[in-house]
């Protein structure tokens, strides 16, 4: 329920402690550097908020009545647990400032927050402070999107078609989407270059529904063929990026796959890469959270700054 109007400001009970400590209004006055007319204006109204008498004042200074002994009694209770919960707050705030909850699309997690994390880890060894203690875990874009909104992640990494309206988002890395196959596949073997249509016709190794990689490749094929075309039916469905790429190594058929899963293979010759004609799927790589266009001070901010910057370095 609702406190009564006349209960009274801790700020009020630490001046009631303060006068029974020194026994006076001056010595008060001194420990809460104020001055002795202010102390004595403090105790006047916390009688009157209280409607009690509180304080006696004499020749040989001042003391505490009956009912001023038990609200002190009172006041050293509350205040002993106001001091404690200042204390808890203080802590959660420095953790605040110092834990961090991450959730990235799973090309992200495999591909670029383990190199993100490493160098964070450098960076605050060569500065000599304690580093981010960053939890994270991996799921799909809608997943991660689900978790920064309803705030159960901090911060999110998505590779993901569009970024909901309310969600804060800044491009942290490039990406493209390339149709691999293995290298003994016939359109590796013939040199086929595909179109849109044929991408569009091809039985695919796929991600699941709520991929950032699969919803990348519906709205780039509707915007680019028109609204009503839609990738022909899967013939695997699986639910990581590494499984897709471990299905398509062992010949499975091909698969739209990003660049940052597929660049080892490509360079060994494992896997091929069909050239598609008329088609951009090119994408940004974004993190999102939820608050102000700048996050306010602490670990989001930081852990953005330092993952903008890697990127920015990555260009030079």
């Amino acid at each position: 329920m609702a406190l009564r109007s006349r209960m009274p400001s801790l700020d009020s009970l630490e001046v009631l402690v303060a006068v029974a400590r020194w026994g006076s209004l001056s010595g008060a006055a001194r420990e809460r550097g104020v001055t002795e007319q202010a102390i004595s204006s403090r105790v006047r109204s916390l009688e009157s908020q209280t409607g009690l008498p509180l304080v006696v004042r004499g020749r040989l200074g001042t003391t505490l009545t009956p009912d001023g002994t038990e609200v002190l009694g009172f006041a050293h209770a509350l205040l002993a647990a106001a001091r404690d919960m200042d204390d808890r707050l203080a802590e959660l705030r420095n953790d605040r400032r110092r834990r961090l909850r991450v959730s990235a699309s799973f090309t992200i997690a495999e591909h670029l927050l383990p190199q993100w994390l490493a160098a964070l880890q450098q960076d605050a060894r060569e500065r000599g402070v304690a580093p981010l203690d960053i939890h994270f875990d991996s799921s799909n874009w809608t997943t991660v999107i689900d978790r920064v909104v309803s705030g159960q992640t901090d911060l999110g990494f998505v590779g993901g078609p569009s970024i909901p309206e309310g969600v804060r988002s800044r491009v942290v890395a490039a990406d493209e989407l390339m149709l691999v196959v293995v290298a003994d596949h016939p359109w590796a073997r013939t040199g086929r270059r595909l179109d849109a249509t044929d991408l569009l016709r091809a039985p695919l190794v796929a991600r699941e529904e709520g991929s950032g990689q699969w919803a990348t490749l519906k709205v780039t094929l509707a915007a680019t063929l028109g609204d009503e075309a839609r990738p022909a039916e899967p013939t695997m469905v699986l639910p990581t990026t590494a499984a897709v790429l471990a299905a398509v190594r062992s010949g499975a058929g091909p698969a739209i796959l990003s660049s940052l899963a597929v660049d080892a293979d490509l360079r060994d010759g494992r896997l091929h890469r069909i050239p598609i004609d008329g088609i951009d799927l090119r994408r940004s790589l974004r993190a999102v959270w939820l608050g102000p266009k700048v996050p306010p001070s602490g670990a989001v901010r930081d852990f953005l700054t330092f993952v903008t910057s890697q990127a920015a370095a990555r260009r030079r």
